[in-house]
């Protein structure tokens, strides 16, 4: 997107009219990148459900342990941090829809040929370029959905489409436990890799639907009439001008900017929690299963990852839930800080209640806190999500926006999503416990709130719109 330092003609139109418009863009564009993230978390954490089977004597993989799957796990962030940022870059130059349907049909294909993994090299080696292949597509669609959605609604917009990582843990471990049951007697391919085949599919042909769904720029909208055209760019022009970051929009802004630095230090504080949960879940399910006698001892195995996926399901269905409504109230007050801050303690508490349940309590009564813990810790967890997301694009604009959005989320990603499970993997390797790994989980999130409470970050700062007194329009500070 281009920069002008030229001040952009007055808005004319009603705040019911601009309003009006972006519910017409919400309810066009959040359903369907909703999608497409649903599928590119299902893709990128099914190997939760398919490790069931793939440590399995019989039908796994020589080799294979928990070492290995949390190594296996964190090696996907390596190459995801070394794409991230030139993948957003590419995005800014060549439009948003080419390059995500390019990630999406390359990831899904990547997928698929986890189904030929026969050694824990070749799992280090695919789980690396899928971080490749996916590299860009989250801080893509964050950059994508900045050109779409006026600041004022973005952290619904963001909650919205951040449910997805959720409604993955949903329908993803249900769905995996499923397919590894239904594919029980197959001779043609193992259960697992049934998995890996089936859930890779749809990837590639939701990739080629982008090419004709996706618009790049409201300017090119022809789902919305010209007024509504002209309303949309008038917002955005408005916002990009009156930035709060004034015209930072080179890139080297990005790497030269503090407080971008701060929030992949922050960032990587919530994403440790946030991957303990989305990797480690149906372990921890499984394990609390057993502990419980809830499971019979001659009950087949592949009943068990059936129950397992279906009991994973329950701490996403209470994050999906969570996010959204406290999304929702953050842009309703225009507050953030306290929202990531408070969000992140109570993420913490939950995970502090998952390592103490088997401790404090036996049988099914730590079975049902082991659940209550995650699904508290999901709800805090993923309610930093929505606010979070608001910080960068009021930081930079431009294509610094997308160098520091890639950068914010790289780093994050690096930092939790390759030390987390990886820690996680190692400690409960050494001591066969997850109390520890909960633990640290819970310290890592809590320093990541105490942060967050004493930066200066502060997305409440007026834009100060020019706005036409004629069109009886009042913008608020945070708005």
């Amino acid at each position: 997107m281009s920069q002008t330092n030229t001040p952009p003609a007055p808005i004319t139109h009603t705040p019911a009219q601009e309003a009006q418009v972006v519910k017409k863009v919400m309810w066009r564009l959040i359903p369907f990148i909703v999608i497409l993230y649903l599928m590119n978390y299902i893709d990128r954490v099914n190997i939760s459900i398919a490790k069931l089977q793939m440590m399995d004597v019989k039908l796994g993989i020589p080799g294979f342990n928990d070492g290995v799957y949390a190594f296996g796990v964190s090696v996907f962030f390596i190459g995801y941090f070394l794409c991230e940022i030139p993948s957003n870059l590419i995005q800014e130059k060549v439009g948003p829809r080419r390059w995500i349907a390019r990630i999406m049909i390359s990831w899904g294909l990547i997928s698929c040929c986890f189904m030929f993994t026969n050694s824990p090299t070749i799992f280090y080696i695919l789980r690396f370029l899928l971080g490749v292949a996916e590299a860009g597509f989250f801080p893509g669609m964050i950059l994508y959905l900045s050109y779409w959605v006026p600041a004022r609604q973005r952290a619904r917009a963001g909650a919205l489409f951040l449910t997805s990582t959720a409604i993955s843990g949903i329908i993803g471990n249900p769905l995996g436990g499923y397919i590894l049951y239904v594919a029980r007697d197959s001779q043609l391919l193992h259960p697992w890799q049934w998995l890996f085949l089936i859930e890779g599919i749809p990837t590639v042909l939701l990739g080629c639907l982008v090419l004709y769904y996706l618009t790049d720029y409201p300017k090119d909208a022809k789902w919305l009439s010209t007024e509504e055209r002209d309303i949309l760019t008038s917002r955005m022009a408005h916002e990009r001008h009156n930035h709060p970051s004034g015209h930072s929009h080179e890139i080297k802004h990005a790497f030269t900017n503090g407080r971008v630095w701060l929030l992949s230090i922050i960032y990587m504080m919530l994403m440790f929690g946030f991957y303990v949960i989305n990797y480690w879940t149906p372990t921890i399910c499984k394990k609390s299963l057993l502990a419980s006698g809830s499971l019979a001892k001659d009950m087949p195995g592949y009943l068990v990852d059936l129950r397992v996926g279906l009991l994973s399901a329950i701490p996403f269905g209470a994050a999906a839930i969570g996010m959204v409504i406290i999304g929702l109230h953050s842009d309703r007050t225009g507050e953030r800080r306290w929202h990531v801050a408070l969000s992140a303690t109570l993420g913490a508490i939950g995970l502090a209640l998952a390592a103490v349940a088997p401790v404090w309590f036996e049988g099914t009564p730590a079975l049902v806190v082991t659940l209550m813990g995650l699904s508290i810790g999901g709800i805090g967890i993923w309610g930093t999500l929505g606010p979070f997301w608001t910080m960068p694009p009021h930081i930079l604009t431009g294509a610094a926006a997308a160098a520091g959005i890639a950068l914010v989320n790289s780093l994050g990603n690096l930092g939790g999503g390759f030390v987390g499970p990886n820690v996680l993997g190692q400690l409960r390797e050494h001591y066969k416990t997850d109390l520890w790994g909960l633990l640290l989980g819970t310290l890592v999130l809590l320093i990541g709130a105490a942060i967050v409470l004493v930066t200066r970050i502060d997305p409440r700062a007026p834009a100060a719109f020019p706005i036409d007194p004629n069109a009886n329009e009042t913008v608020e500070p945070g708005q």
